[in-house]
């Protein structure tokens, strides 16, 4: 079975590009956030930065069981889910979005200001993709400024996904 991570800072399109991945591959499509709520995987609520409070090696650990158990190919969707071990992705998709695009995008979520300079900086420094390589995953980038997942995920893109 083959485990593809999609993983960036919110607000970059991961959830529509690994919705549009899971659909072109045919497998199954895992939204972390689902998985943290439905399995009281949350230490609690951040009033100031509104949202969960997630301890990431209780995380990774639910979701290695999770892929261990799971008979299925599998697209994992979260700006958290880089944090798996290696052993257990087949590819890490990191996703990417020019500043000006991504600040209107997290404005559009409603993300308070503190939010959003906080997932700015985040891509700045491209903290998700840095995390990444340091746990030493194959990584491919896409840079969703733009563009629908469909267009990211053209013929060409599909074949050698279904390679890897």
């Amino acid at each position: 079975m083959k485990t593809i991570i999609v993983s960036g800072t919110p607000g970059t399109g991961k959830t529509e590009l690994a919705k549009a991945l899971a659909r072109k591959l045919s497998y199954k499509y895992i939204d972390v956030n689902k998985l943290i709520h439905d399995n009281n995987l949350s230490d609690g609520y951040d009033k100031k930065k509104e949202c969960e409070i997630v301890d990431t090696e209780k995380l990774s650990k639910f979701l290695v069981d999770f892929i261990n158990k799971s008979k299925q190919n599998l697209v994992i969707d979260s700006h958290l889910a880089h944090y798996l071990p290696k052993k257990y992705t087949d590819l890490c998709i990191i996703t990417k979005c020019e500043l000006k695009e991504l600040k209107k995008r997290l404005e559009k979520k409603g993300y308070n200001n503190e939010k959003i300079r906080e997932n700015l900086d985040s891509e700045i420094f491209d903290i998700c993709l840095n995390e990444a390589i340091e746990r030493g995953h194959t990584i491919l980038i896409f840079d969703t400024t733009g563009k629908k997942a469909d267009e990211l995920l053209d013929k060409e893109t599909i074949s050698i996904l279904q390679q890897i």
